[in-house]
């Protein structure tokens, strides 16, 4: 079973978030980086959650690997939703695209596609890496 389109909500940025939605429009992954301890993270946000100094976002190469996932099969366009360890070290969650459902596995490499939601805005999923 593969992965088939499927309506996808739209995110509601705040004045915080609103840089790492812009980046996802013009098709860039975006993480936060500490400007103090220098500790990648995900969800970037203006604080770092380590150690409470002022963050930064920095662009993410976009590729990664599968950590976790789960299949939801009993929706009615069954998808999968995952943790990606970013090639950066931090891992987000996030859905995965364009792959057979019964094929994903750990450590599958993948890399970020941008999908439109159902209000327009671009949001970061991930499909396996092309020649990886």
């Amino acid at each position: 079973m593969t992965t088939q389109e499927r309506a996808i909500p739209s995110p509601e940025p705040t004045p915080e978030t609103e840089a790492y939605w812009s980046a996802a429009s013009a098709g860039e992954l975006m993480i936060g980086r500490c400007l103090s301890c220098r500790e990648p993270h995900f969800y970037p946000r203006r604080y770092c959650p380590f150690c409470g100094g002022e963050a930064t976002l920095e662009r993410a190469k976009g590729t990664g690997e599968v950590y976790s996932f789960s299949v939801m099969r009993r929706a009615r366009t069954p998808y999968a939703v995952a943790y990606v360890r970013l090639t950066e070290g931090v891992c987000m969650m996030t859905g995965l695209h364009g792959c057979d459902l019964d094929q994903i596995r750990i450590g599958m490499p993948v890399e970020v596609v941008f999908l439109p939601t159902q209000g327009g805005q671009p949001a970061p999923f991930f499909a396996p890496a092309q020649g990886r």
